[in-house]
């Protein structure tokens, strides 16, 4: 089952809690208006009920027989007589109207009068309203039971409830009307928001949503969407540019090694040419298989699945587990590398393993592009609270324009010297996720020529002090 559109139901909506609102302020109206004409009758009763206890002040009658004579001479030819009936504190009967008679049905028994009582009768099909009670006259109480017609007043009620009728459903549909204007009008910007969105795809994700100017929560909508859009459009981009880079990254090696072998294969070669040959492919094979690692890498990060095992860690002694190792780069590549950590601890909350290959990618980078008897140098130091890695080198240098690309992914200053070098252009971005992940900064100085230096700054922690644990004697 098809659903309703919003504008139809909030239409449907607006229409039951007018209707509501019109039933309660009728129903309202004609219970005040009941009451108010009810009243006016009453009125009327009551000062005939006046007159009539006037009346039986002026009387001298001495024993109920001669007051009822009085009062039947005196009601019997009046209007007003036809629908009284009045009766002694011992409930005997004075006077009973030729109308009341008749209709006794409508009266109630002496006895039964209590306190005073007004009450809607019908007598005929003729609506009456019939007052009840008690009054004292000159030390002597009687039973009153006095009524007046209320055709006036059930007519006025009756039209009342017909022009109700006649122009509740005329209002609803008026009230219907307006209704679905007012919500046809107020969603109008969601259908532009809805023809905009539709023509957005993967080929024109610039395209946005209508700039709203309605100062509603419609536009808090659009300008959060067209944010989202924002940030899609930026990923989408993103993984593009990765998919580009990364598909041209491996096709070299790929191109390398197929053409290494297709060589290989055509002629007939010496023992010494086929190891030549294989000592290519499996260098190739080799950057190929890092630069594959590389991008597994970057993309676990992009997709939040690489975990980091966060630990208190004293980064002192992490450098000086791989500093060694780059002590043979170093005399491999006939360079001086320099070391300072020092002998204060330096405590910060940190994956090891990541901060480790950190400091590798920022060497790594270092010795690339320093060439032979230039030098090298690791220092870490301490800045407020922070610990602070330091990375400097005679190379090459990175010219201004260029120190703000680095970061970014396979973003290389010199494609040929990377490329002879096995750069993939990764390094220094993976190097700038890790440090984001430790909630650090990691900036470069440099000038070309001159040589560069990378400088990554991590937040350190403060250890409890440890107390002695006290020793039996």
């Amino acid at each position: 089952m098809k659903r309703l559109s919003i504008g139809m139901r909030l239409t449907l909506w607006y229409l039951a809690v007018f209707a509501l609102g019109e039933f309660v302020f009728g129903m309202g109206m004609w219970l005040i208006l009941r009451h108010n004409l009810y009243d006016m009758v009453d009125d009327d009763i009551e000062n005939q009920v006046e007159d009539l206890k006037a009346y039986l002040g002026t009387q001298k009658a001495s024993d109920l027989a001669k007051l009822s004579e009085e009062v039947k001479g005196t009601y019997s030819i009046e209007h007003s007589g036809d629908y009284l009936a009045l009766y002694s504190d011992r409930g005997e009967p004075i006077y009973e109207s030729a109308f009341l008679q008749a209709h006794s049905s409508v009266l109630l028994a002496p006895d039964q009068v209590k306190r005073p009582t007004s009450k809607s009768r019908r007598i005929g099909g003729r609506p009456f309203r019939f007052l009840y009670q008690k009054i004292d006259v000159a030390g002597h109480t009687y039973t009153l039971e006095m009524g007046l017609p209320a055709d006036d007043a059930v007519e006025t009620l009756q039209l009342f409830r017909f022009y109700l009728w006649l122009f509740a459903p005329l209002l609803l549909l008026i009230a219907a009307g307006l209704g679905y204007w007012m919500s046809r009008r107020a969603l109008s910007p969601v259908d532009a928001l809805v023809r905009t969105a539709r023509d957005v795809s993967g080929t024109n994700l610039g395209k946005r949503l209508e700039k709203l100017h309605t100062g509603d929560e419609l536009q808090r909508l659009a300008d959060t969407l067209n944010e989202m859009l924002d940030r899609i459009e930026t990923a989408f981009l993103r993984v593009t540019q990765f998919t580009a880079d990364a598909s041209h990254e491996l096709r070299t090696p790929v191109s390398l090694i197929r053409t290494e072998a297709e060589l290989a294969l055509r002629r007939s070669r010496t023992e010494a040419e086929y190891q030549e040959s294989l000592r290519h492919i499996l260098l190739e094979a080799e950057r190929t298989t890092g630069l594959i690692e590389q991008l597994l890498a970057l993309a676990r990060a992009d997709s939040g699945r690489e975990t980091l095992n966060l630990q208190q860690m004293d980064l002192r002694q992490t450098l000086r587990q791989g500093i060694e190792g780059w002590q043979q780069v170093a005399s491999i590549r006939s360079v001086q590398f320099a070391t300072s950590v020092g002998d204060q601890e330096r405590w910060v909350m940190g994956d090891e393993a990541l901060l480790r290959r950190l400091v590798d990618i920022l060497l790594d980078n270092a010795f690339k592009y320093t060439p032979a008897h230039g030098s090298v140098r690791l220092r870490l130091e301490q800045e407020a609270d922070s610990a602070v890695i330091m990375v400097e080198d005679s190379g090459v240098g990175i010219a201004e324009g260029d120190q703000g690309k680095i970061f970014e992914r396979f973003y290389r200053v010199d494609q040929a010297r990377s490329r002879v070098q096995g750069g993939s252009g990764l390094g220094l971005a993976i190097a700038r996720w890790i440090v984001d992940q430790h909630h650090g900064s990691i900036t470069v100085k440099s000038q070309a020529g001159e040589g560069a230096t990378f400088r990554v700054q991590l937040p350190q922690v403060v250890l409890p002090v440890q107390r002695p644990v006290p020793t039996s004697a």
